[in-house]
């Protein structure tokens, strides 16, 4: 049974810069934008400044000889300059693609290779990594540049003297301020991002993601928020503060677009540290936190919230990940009752970015990750592939569909025909290899998402969600964060718990195990036991690796082979 968004939003048929900003010339706001957290009073962009800079990107690109189409590959962490290069590259006609900031040599070469990027910008302090990637890759030095936030300071340039800095790249300040982008000639199918996914199966692919799918993805996340009865008045007051990574769909969306369309301030962070988030929450008076499930955990347990002053927070919004409602009961006691409310979001690369949305007159207590975007569509398709769940609470594969849905993956045919289904009609389905249900069937129905079709764990013919027995064992005090993955034992597949112990409480890994039998049915119990770490390995949206703990599950405890008597 398809449900349909209650919601209709109309989405401009023009690129991402020229949404944001308008058109190359209209009058735009000298207030702050983009600002440095670390240096606010003199480092900072405003919207005028944002769309200048970008032209003087862009206008540079195309004179070291980008044409419509190439791909530019970014390979840094944020700084307030991430944007900029974004919109430059878009507004020069080429397809930005961002690596992970942590990424080897062998695998920004992958990418460099994958995307065919013509040119990277890379940060100043990973340029070794960068050009033994470039030689893997076989692009030239010469198309190589170091990229750093140096560019206000009184002597620009970064250490690296191997390759030019990314300031040689910058036009004039008079010559860009008349130069005038081009818009594309059809924006539905003019691709502006290779957003790198691993998908449901397989190894990273770039997510051709258009013009059109963007705008359609900022025009729903906008619409939802305008709903607000005093919505004005919030976005005046509202101040945000960037961790989340630029190179990343999630961040990238809000932050680079988002938030400028609606001249939200920006206050940028170069890298994560949780106390100094904190730190700039007291000192700018942020209101909102845009998160992902670790960053809320941490709020909800470390001491160091409780020392200073977060009381102007108002809202949390958190997704890439599940976040149990245990968590999001526990994180909203630093605040008095109802000051503050925690929403989940749902969403992919594969569709821009976000899917689900709430309606910010309406509090869900469920652990719901909302209704269905502006203009998206959605139904739960049987695991097996027999058809069709039309029975509330019943969980299945989400499949999705709507106008951020990507044209394809960049040259990967196979896993495109196997990620998107389409009807007889030509609608086009993406199956996201999500876990969900949805409370009552109807326009504005709350969906939940259960977890990973491909993390499922199977005990004795039973399905056991990760993300699951997670919330529950994060409701033990001595637990202060927890991955769940599957190893096989004696040819059983058993649950197996990695946890971050809460010093300040006595327990065993013994203990943890015994204590999650009174809080599951048999089958969920830790049988592949417990195991006590230092932290668990997440990459930098917040998503659990859980291919490496189930790696490392398989050395410690497991093994891959029935026993005998299974076979006999």
């Amino acid at each position: 049974m398809v449900v349909t968004s209650r919601w209709s939003v109309a989405v401009p048929n023009c690129s991402i810069q020229k949404w944001v900003f308008g058109t190359s010339f209209d009058p735009l706001s000298d207030k702050p934008q983009f600002i440095d957290a670390e240096r606010p009073d003199t480092h900072f962009l405003s919207q005028a400044d944002y769309r200048l800079w970008s032209k003087r990107i862009a206008l540079g690109l195309q004179k070291a000889g980008l044409k419509p189409g190439d791909r530019v590959l970014l390979f840094s962490g944020n700084n307030m300059f991430t944007p900029v290069v974004f919109m430059g590259i878009l507004m020069a006609g080429g397809i930005f693609t961002g690596a992970n900031p942590s990424f080897v040599a062998r695998e920004l070469a992958y990418q460099l290779k994958d995307s065919g990027a013509s040119l990277l910008i890379a940060a100043d302090t990973s340029m070794d990594i960068a050009l033994e990637a470039a030689g893997q890759a076989g692009l030239p030095k010469g198309r190589v540049y170091s990229f750093d936030a140096t560019a206000l300071d009184p002597s620009p340039g970064g250490k690296s003297s191997e390759v030019r800095h990314w300031t040689e790249l910058l036009a004039p300040k008079e010559e860009a301020a008349n130069f005038d982008w081009v818009e594309p000639a059809d924006p539905k199918t003019t691709v502006c991002c290779l957003n790198y996914s691993s998908g449901t199966t397989g190894v990273p692919k770039g997510v051709i993601t258009t013009h059109y799918n963007y705008v359609a993805n900022g025009a729903g996340v906008i619409y939802t928020a305008s709903l607000r009865p005093d919505y004005e008045d919030w976005r005046q007051r509202s101040r945000e503060l960037c961790f989340l990574p630029l190179y990343h769909a999630y961040g990238q969306t809000f932050f680079t677009c988002n938030f400028p369309k609606v001249s939200i301030p920006v206050y940028i962070m170069a890298s994560f540290n949780f106390e100094k988030m904190l730190q700039y929450i007291e000192r700018f008076r942020i209101n909102s936190i845009t998160a992902v499930p670790p960053i809320v955990v941490a709020l909800a347990k470390h001491p160091l919230s409780r020392k200073y002053d977060l009381s102007s927070i108002e809202s949390i919004g958190c997704g890439a990940a599940p976040l149990g409602q245990e968590i999001s009961d526990e994180v909203v006691k630093l605040w008095p009752v109802g000051a503050v409310t925690v929403r989940q979001g749902w969403g992919m690369t594969e569709l821009t970015c976000s899917a689900t949305a709430w309606d910010p007159n309406i509090i869900s207590k469920s652990g719901s990750v909302g209704e269905l975007s502006p203009n998206c569509k959605a139904r739960i398709m049987k695991v097996d592939g027999s058809g069709e769940i039309t029975t509330a609470n019943e969980p299945g594969e989400f499949w999705v569909s709507g106008p951020t849905l990507m044209r394809s993956y960049w040259n990967k045919p196979e896993a495109t025909k196997e990620t998107i289904a389409v009807d007889a009609d030509g609608t086009r389905w993406l199956k996201t290899g999500d876990i969900a249900y949805i409370e009552r069937y109807g326009e504005g129905g709350l969906w939940h998402i259960v977890d990973r079709l491909k993390e499922l764990i199977k005990v004795k013919g039973n399905q056991v969600a990760p993300a699951e027995l997670e919330a529950v064992l994060l409701e033990n005090k001595g637990v202060t964060d927890v991955a769940v993955v599957g190893v096989t034992i004696n040819g059983e597949e058993a649950p197996r718990a990695y946890v971050v112990p809460n010093s300040a409480v006595k327990q065993s890994e013994k203990d943890i195990a015994k204590w999650m039998e009174s809080k599951a049915v048999r089958y969920k119990w830790l049988l592949g036991g417990v195991k006590f770490v230092d932290a668990i390995p997440k990459n930098p949206s917040g998503k659990i690796l859980r291919r490496a703990l189930r790696d490392q599950a398989a050395k410690e405890v497991g093994d891959r082979k029935p026993s005998a008597s299974k076979l006999a």
